[in-house]
Parts: structure tokens; C-alpha cells; sequence
């Protein structure tokens, strides 16, 4: 790690005064790309936003009138909404998830449900297991704590190695937990299969270790319907976090996690402690929302054009990589993960590519977790937020950055 740049302005022996872990960490490797991502009139192919023509504004507005009209509490403080609670656990019920409303806890998002967990789990400098290529999000949450990362590697058809985290466990690791995204990975685009989520669940029973599941995609399954997520396996050691941030909209800011209904009063001290309540207004609206019915219709839409979108992508992508490029079609989520050829550095291309084709996308190596391994010719692209043609446009750009690139070379 870098040692931190402070502001300017900062005075003498600011430094000091900051926490150990934020005077060791400097600007993260991804923050440092997506600077470059933000320029004006860029294509971008980097973030992992949901297309906002798709957003059903008008019945957001209806459910929003009614929370402001019928209910005086909307924008008050307030507990959590138990009749969004309820809602909640039928929506895991179609996930394959059966729980109680006692045992949803509602949270501003996937993030802070991730956040409120590590906090009860990890203690600074315990361990935990993570792939080897892992979702950002989870390796910022962990940063303060100082962890040991144990990492395992992926399978790019089957998902996480089981068998490696079996080894870790077997050979007397005892991690505060095991952080899985089982559903369309993010950034590899894989889902865990069916056998394996059985298997991963049945070890978090035998040794007592718990697995936290990110299943933010579980909704966004194109091909066939996703396989049950692993607290439906297990309903004890298997912490879920879900989001309605990529299926209904991220500003509503509403998550949520199940757990054993124990652990739901820490969660609430936890939350306490940074927000003391969640946002009332936000949980009122989506609540109405779910009340007309309309996520039956919306889900199918979001499916259909990001299944089409993700098709676009992929023969975008056979016409204008070069020989020797792979990736992987992804079975939902909003990410294709590609390998360009053994040489190629895409964080070079990154920035040949926004300067010259002001297309960008987020090269892999800045998914790498702990000691992972290093994939330095891997970029991670998003096909859900460009239309058809934009798409198309994107991946040409793509590719004659890539030819440009290799002319530098030579």
C-alpha cells in the first residue's frame, strides 16, 4: 500500500492524528481508475450502473405520492418498516429462501449491510477467506480491520474453489468468515454452481465458520432461473445480503440481510453507532411499490433487454478483439470479464483508451484481493448502462485502442 497524500491545506502532524489503518492506505487502485472514467463526453463501460431509461419512473411517483399523502410518518425518524420486512421475505421466498420478517434486517443498501456485518464478525487483524478476484466493495469494508486475507481461487464455469476453502479449513484456519457473491460475480461474471453451494453451506455448518452471501445479481438470472442461494441451504451460518439497488433503483438506497432473528438487536447497535436509522421515506415508497404488483412486470423487462444487451456485447466483442482474447457469457448480473492476450497490460490500455478512444472500462487487476493473483491482461466491462449502439461503438473503440497498444510496442 501507498503511503496516503493528504489534502492540500492539511496542516503539519495531520497524519498522525488519522487512525493507523487510513495512514497506511493510500488512493485505492480502482478509485485511481475511475478518476479517469469521469472525464466529460467519455463512453464508459466501467461502473456497474443499471440503465436509468429502464427505472419505472411513474409508478416510483405513485408510490411516493401515496407515502407522502397517507402516511405522516414518511419523513419522520422512525423504526423499520415491518410491512417492507414482510414483503421482503415473500421476495426470498421466490429466491428459494424461506425466513421470517423477524429474521430481515433493512439496511441503506448491500454496502452497509456488508459493513454492518464485518463489524460484528471481524475482529482487527482476525482473518477472512475472499476469492482471489473479489468484488471491491467487500475488500473497503474489510480495510480498517487490518485482516489476514486467505484467498482461494475461481472457476470460471463452477465459481469459487470449494475444495480450496475445505483445504483452509481442514488445515485448522478458523476465519471470522467466508465472503461468497454466489450469483453472477462481480467482476468475473460466474455463478456457483448448484453442487457447490451445498457443499460451501455443509462446511460453514461442520466448522462453525459463516459465510457471508452477496446475491445483489440473484434477480438478474438470464438464461435460466438462478439456483436457490446458499441460506437456503443453511439458515444458521449463511448471513444474506440482497439489494433492490440494481433491479428497482441504487439512489432508494434499500437493502437488507438475514440472519439467525439473535443477531438482529447487534445489528441494530452496529447500525447505531454510524446512522441510527435507515431512510424511512425510501423503505415507505418501495414498499408501495411492491404493494401494486409491478415488480412481476419489471422483472421480465430487466431480463429480456439485459439479456439482449449482454448478447450485443459479446458478438461486439468477436468482431473487434484480436485473436486470442476469451471471455466468458455471463448467466446474469452486469459484467463480462475478458483476458485479453498474455502481454497486454490493461491498465496501460486504460489510459490509452481514454485518451485516444475515450471509451474506459475497469482493467482486472484492480479486483485482486489479498495475495491474490495478479491478472494483468483482464478488464471487467458493464453492458447494462449503454444501449445497443453504444455498445457496439464502445467495443470497436475497444478494440483499435488494443491494436493501437500493441503499435506502441513495437
Amino acid at each position: 500500500m501507498s503511503t496516503v497524500t493528504l489534502p492540500a491545506g492539511a496542516p503539519p502532524g495531520a497524519e498522525q492524528a488519522m487512525a493507523r489503518w487510513t495512514r497506511a492506505a493510500g488512493q485505492s487502485e480502482l478509485r485511481r481508475m475511475l478518476s479517469l472514467t469521469t472525464r466529460p463526453g467519455l463512453l464508459s463501460l466501467a461502473l456497474g450502473l443499471p440503465a436509468p431509461e429502464l427505472f419505472p419512473r411513474e409508478a416510483y411517483g405513485e408510490a411516493a405520492r401515496r407515502a407522502l399523502e397517507d402516511d405522516a410518518l414518511s419523513l419522520q425518524y422512525g423504526p423499520p418498516y415491518r410491512r417492507l420486512r414482510g414483503q421482503l421475505a415473500e421476495l426470498m421466498r421466490r429466491r428459494g429462501v424461506d425466513c421470517r420478517e423477524e429474521q430481515i434486517f433493512l439496511t441503506a443498501g448491500a454496502q452497509q449491510g456488508m459493513a454492518l456485518l464485518a463489524r460484528l464478525l471481524l475482529e482487527p487483524g482476525g482473518e477472512v477467506v475472499l476469492e482471489e478476484i473479489s468484488y471491491t466493495g467487500m475488500q473497503i469494508v474489510l480495510e480498517p480491520f487490518e485482516p489476514r486475507v486467505l484467498t482461494v481461487p475461481t472457476d470460471l464455469e463452477t465459481g469459487l474453489d470449494v475444495g480450496a476453502v475445505e483445504a483452509l479449513l481442514e488445515g485448522g484456519a478458523r476465519p471470522a468468515f467466508i465472503y461468497a457473491m454466489t450469483e453472477a460475480h462481480n467482476p468475473l461474471g460466474v455463478s456457483l454452481a448448484a453442487e457447490k453451494r451445498a457443499r460451501l453451506a455443509g462446511l460453514a455448518r461442520r466448522y462453525r465458520v459463516p459465510v457471508v452471501e452477496d446475491d445483489v445479481y440473484g434477480f438478474l438470472s438470464y438464461d435460466a432461473p438462478a439456483p436457490p442461494p446458499l441460506r437456503g441451504h443453511d439458515d444458521e451460518w449463511v448471513f444474506y445480503v440482497g439489494s433492490l439497488s440494481k433491479i428497482l433503483a441504487p439512489s432508494l438506497r434499500v437493502g437488507w440481510v438475514v440472519v439467525p432473528e439473535w443477531m438482529t438487536p447487534k445489528l441494530s447497535l452496529a447500525r447505531d453507532a454510524s446512522d441510527l436509522d435507515v431512510a424511512s421515506f425510501s423503505q415507505r415508497v418501495v414498499s408501495n411499490y411492491l404493494a401494486t404488483g409491478h415488480l412481476e412486470e419489471h422483472l421480465p423487462v430487466l431480463r429480456r433487454e439485459y439479456a439482449a444487451r449482454r448478447d450485443t456485447m459479446l458478438a461486439a466483442l468477436g468482431e473487434h478483439m484480436p485473436a486470442g482474447t476469451r471471455w466468458h457469457r455471463p448467466p446474469g448480473g452486469l459484467f463480462v470479464w475478458v483476458e485479453l492476450p498474455e502481454g497486454i497490460d490493461t491498465g496501460e490500455l486504460l489510459e490509452l483508451a481514454v485518451e485516444t478512444e475515450r471509451v474506459a472500462f475497469v482493467p482486472g487487476h484492480a479486483f485482486r484481493s489479498g495475495a491474490g493473483l495478479v491478472r494483468r491482461n483482464c478488464m471487467r466491462l458493464n453492458f447494462s448502462n449503454c444501449d445497443h449502439e453504444r455498445i457496439r461503438d464502445a467495443a470497436a473503440r475497444l478494440g483499435r485502442a488494443v491494436e493501437r497498444l500493441g503499435h506502441f510496442r513495437q
